[in-house]
């Protein structure tokens, strides 16, 4: 599923601007459980090193976004924290309503590079001390993965890391209006990940959607937070 890109001069209605526009309403084209899920001795914090270490020849399958929003790129990082519990979770966020991009969406910690930042790491790992309050002395970064270029023109770098479980979070309120984790065995397994494909007013649209029943809440996890974990399984299973 890759996007084919759009002329810089040709700009399309976001899909939160659309009336009465919902993704969990959009009919599920299909779900991959055909495809096989990344074994539970690939997902140990060693395995998970070793894998960053000597990375496979492969190739990501979610990468570029139909562009909605005529503006100079901009560089971003978001921080897929993997937190060692008994059974690996991968934290997220549900970003609060008001916020003027992807609102109310669920995400990863993350945002646009500062000046000062050294590196993509070091501009997730400020973001997510700045969204949720996750201290730099909690987290082993693994390495990052590839580009992965948003409607709105933001070139995302995702930087992998694992936490420690004993991190202490503290949310900021004007940011971010839910804290939850996802097990990491649930979003590696294709029989998760279902396809979606909106046309309207001539614009065809395709995304991945991976909804979590977390007790009486669903996590609807969708668009380009489900495309970079999308990404992350083709890594994972290269």
């Amino acid at each position: 599923m890759n996007p084919s890109p759009t002329p810089v001069s040709s700009v399309i209605t976001p899909l939160a601007a659309l009336p009465d526009f919902d993704p969990r309403i959009v009919p599920v084209l299909g779900v991959d459980a055909h495809l096989p899920a990344v074994p539970r001795e690939a997902q140990t914090p060693a395995a998970l090193r070793a894998r960053f270490a000597q990375p496979p020849h492969w190739e990501p399958e979610v990468v570029l976004e139909k562009k909605f929003m005529n503006r100079e790129p901009a560089h971003a990082s978001v921080l897929l924290a993997i937190v060692l519990r008994d059974e690996p979770m991968v934290l997220l966020t549900e970003r609060t309503a008001h916020l003027s991009t992807h609102s109310g969406q669920v995400a990863f910690p993350g945002g646009r590079a500062d000046p000062e930042d050294a590196s993509p790491s070091d501009t997730a790992l400020r973001e997510a001390y700045e969204e949720v309050g996750l201290g730099r002395e909690f987290v082993e970064v693994l390495g990052h993965l590839p580009h992965y270029v948003t409607g709105s023109s933001f070139i995302i770098t995702p930087v992998v890391a694992l936490v420690q479980p004993d991190c202490v979070l503290t949310p900021n309120p004007y940011e971010v209006a839910d804290l939850f984790e996802v097990p990491l065995a649930f979003l590696l397994n294709p029989a998760n990940h279902q396809r979606h494909v909106f046309d309207r007013d001539g614009v065809h649209r395709e995304w991945f959607s991976m909804p979590y029943q977390d007790g009486p809440k669903n996590h609807y996890i969708w668009g380009a937070t489900a495309g970079m974990l999308r990404n992350f399984y083709r890594f994972m299973q290269a």
